[in-house]
Formats: C-alpha cells, structure tokens, sequence
C-alpha cells in the first residue's frame, strides 16, 4: 500500500466504527443547466469553423481597427511632408489707427513709421530649393507608412493566431468535459456497485468510502473542465470582438492531422522573407536614415520666393491706393547655440538603434521560429503517446476490476487504476488539440497562409 492509499486508509478507519447499517448509494445533485448547457432557450449557437472565426475576428476585432486607423494616420504624414513643394497663400485685412507721423521705436533697430489705413492682401511663398531637407522628409513619412500599413497585417496575422489558439482551446475543454462526464458516469456505476456489495455483508465500508471518494473527485474533475469550458467560449468571444459572451458550435473541419516538417532551418529562412514585422522594421530603418539626412540639411540655405499684393481702400494720404512685390529670400543658418548639429547627432544615433532593433527582431524571430518548430515535433509525438497511454490505462482498469471482483485485489488498487486511466484520457483529449495548436504558432511564426 503506497503513501497516499495508507493516508487515505487512515482517513476514513473511524468511519467503520459506526453501525454497519445498510448506506444508499451516493447520487450527487447534477449540474446546473447553466454549467451544462453554454446555450440559454433564447440563444442559438453560432456554428463555426476556425476559418469562420478568423474572418470573423478579423472583421470585428477593435485591434484591427486600430491598426487601420492608424496606418491610414501615417499617410497622412507623408501628405502633411509633401505640404512643403506646394506655395504657402494667406488673406490679411488690416486696419491701423495711429498718431500722425510716429515710429516704433522700441524693440526693433528700425522705426517703421505708422499710418492710419484700412486694407487688405494677399502674400504668397514658395519654397524654391532646402537643398533636399524636404525630399527627405517626405520619403521618411512614405517609409513610416509603409512600415505602419505592415504592422496593421502583423496585426492581422496575430488576430489570426489568437482565434486559432482560442478555437482549439475551447475544442479541447470541450472534450476534456466530455472524459469527465464519462468517468463521472463510470465511477458512479463503481459507488453504486460497492454500496450494493456492502449492503449485502460482501465488501467492507472501507470499499464504499474510497468508491465515494472516486466519485465527488469526478465530480470535482467534472466542475473545473465546465468551468474552463465556459472560460474558453468568454476568450474565444473577446477575440471574436463580441463584449458578451456568445454561444458556439464549434466544427473541427481538419482531416487527418499531418506530421510536422522535418527541417528548421528553411523555415527560418522564410520568416525572415514573410514576417511582415521583419519587413517593418527594414522601413522604420530606411527612414531613420532618410531623417538624418534631412536633420544634416538644416545645415544648408533655404530659399524661397515671396510675393504680396492688396488695396487700400482708405488711410493716410501718404499710402497708396494699392501695392505689390516680389523678391527672393534666401535663408542661411549661420549659429543657433549647435542646435541643428545636435539634431542630425541625434538622428545618426537613432538611425543606428532601428539598424540594432531589426537584427534583435531577426535573432528573436529566428529563435521564436526554432523553438515552435520543436513545440509541434513533441506535440505530434504525444499524439501517439497518449493513445498508448490511454490503451494500457484501460487494460489496467479492466484487470483491477476483475481481481477486485474475485476479491483479489483491494479497492485502492482499483481505485489507482481508475485514476491513471482518467489522466490518460484527459490528456489524449488534449494532444490532438495542442497539435493543432503548435501548427497554428509555427505558421504565424513562418508567415504562412
């Protein structure tokens, strides 16, 4: 007898010093409807397939709205960047009363003098050369839009993997319930069974209080895997975009599971070549380049055309009824306490960090890569495994309960048997689904269709 057999045993010994009257059989309440049944009269289950849920997902998941929203922002800086090639237009109306004849005289080292005057005008500016600041600007905007619309499919493609971890995981609960209610069923046949063999003077109420035992631990077994039952349809609802909780018939529409591939290191080769996150970062790296450049190009003159015209309708006799000019302005940066030094510093450093950044990400992505190549190698072996598990589990319980019935084998020993086989079904339950879900991780991981 191991240890837990004899703390078990001494556990239940002054239950057999009461009277040895006949004990009914345990029946324990059956769960609530709300346990059970995912469904209320009221909701029909929506039918799915993983294929169903990830349009589903991607429809209406509020994640690939952000990244849209956001993708579509990012264009509009480039628009706001290319702002810049187009003339600059402003209305003025002006109307000034001021003493005869003064001058500003402070704050300014010239005097303009001030006449009393209403008008109005327009003044124009046109940018003729920056030396290629502006060009600059824009390609990075480009660049950083191009990496934003990327990161909105990164997103996409991690939506995916979601709905298809949280879809085999609700298949997996669902099947785990599926092995509690059985071994529930079957262990109650057990409790019934030795209940009636103690009635009838033929086993002791040691047997009826370790079949009971076996019977309220199904039943424990039984609560846990309908409450992640529920669990998992709350998860699979969040991904799906809901805010309440939905009801599903969830359809495994996969055929026979096929093996893994044998060879990591193409795999790796075309995430690299796939993975969208890869992809934009190479953009976020062209543009921190573009920007240095642009930031060194504070460095060099700008150059512009200016041009005004207006009326003036009414004002001192010394304005004119109307005026108008054109000039060239060339603007040349001479000192400003190194600030556009620093700038450009700042930018060359930055540019550096993205170059850093995308070959963490390659490192990361290369590992994360091996790594659920590995996790599916084990996942469809356990496949196997488990099965034989579950068959030796099976055989050993059918044995237990022969010798227990020739009263050649005590109720622990049945009730070790019963327990192992449980284990083994639920974790045969678990493996086809933990397979699939590996799939679903290495194909995010390789950008796979």
């Amino acid at each position: 007898m191991n240890r837990n057999a004899l703390l078990m045993f001494l556990t239940l010994v002054p239950a057999m010093v009461h009277s040895q009257e006949a004990i009914p059989p345990v029946q324990y309440p059956p769960a609530s409807a709300a346990q059970t049944q995912p469904t209320t009269p009221s909701q029909t289950p929506l039918r799915l397939t993983v294929q169903d849920a990830e349009a589903l997902a991607l429809h209406n998941n509020p994640r690939i709205s952000l990244a849209r929203l956001l993708a579509m922002a990012s264009q509009q800086v480039t628009r706001e960047a290319k702002s810049n090639y187009y003339p600059t237009a402003y209305g003025s109306i002006t109307a000034v009363d001021a003493r005869d004849g003064s001058r500003i005289a402070a704050g300014f080292l010239n005097n303009p003098v001030l006449y009393e005057r209403f008008a109005g005008g327009v003044a124009l500016s046109q940018l003729i050369t920056d030396f290629g600041r502006t060009n600059n600007l824009v390609a990075t905007a480009a660049l950083r839009a191009k990496a934003a619309d990327l990161n909105a499919a990164a997103t996409a493609a991690q939506i995916k993997l979601a709905v298809d971890q949280s879809f085999y995981n609700a298949l997996q609960a669902s099947a785990e319930m599926k092995v509690a209610e059985q071994t529930v069923a079957a262990r109650q046949v057990v409790s019934d069974q030795v209940t009636a063999l103690f009635n009838n003077k033929l086993k002791s109420q040691l047997d009826v209080s370790f079949a009971n035992a076996n019977l309220a631990q199904a039943n424990l077994l039984l609560l846990d895997a309908q409450n992640n039952y529920q669990a998992s349809q709350s998860v699979l609802s969040e991904i799906l975009g809901f805010t309440s909780q939905q009801a599903y018939e969830l359809v495994d529409t996969e055929g026979q599971l096929a093996p893994p591939v044998d060879a990591v290191a193409p795999l790796v080769d075309q995430a690299f070549s796939n993975r969208p996150e890869i992809a934009a970062q190479g953009y976020e790296y062209q543009a921190s380049q573009r920007l240095q450049k642009a930031e060194r190009d504070l460095l060099l003159p700008d150059i512009r055309v200016l041009g005004v015209v207006g009326g003036v309708p009414t004002g001192a006799p010394q304005v004119e009824s109307w005026y108008g000019g054109v000039g060239v302005n060339v603007n040349i940066p001479i000192f400003n306490g190194f600030l556009y030094p620093a700038r450009a510093k700042e930018a060359a450093l930055r540019s550096q960090a993205e170059q850093e950044r995308l070959r963490e990400l390659k490192d990361r992505i290369a590992n994360d890569v091996r790594t659920s190549w590995l996790n599916t190698q084990t996942a469809y072996q356990r496949i196997a495994v488990s099965q034989q598990f579950v068959e030796q589990t099976t055989m050993a319980v059918d044995l237990s309960q022969t010798r227990y019935k020739l009263g050649l084998a005590s109720i622990v020993e049945l009730s070790q048997a019963e327990l192992q086989r449980t284990e083994a079904q639920i974790q045969n339950a678990a493996a086809k689904y933990q397979y699939r879900i590996a799939q679903a991780v290495l194909r995010f991981q390789v950008a796979s269709p």
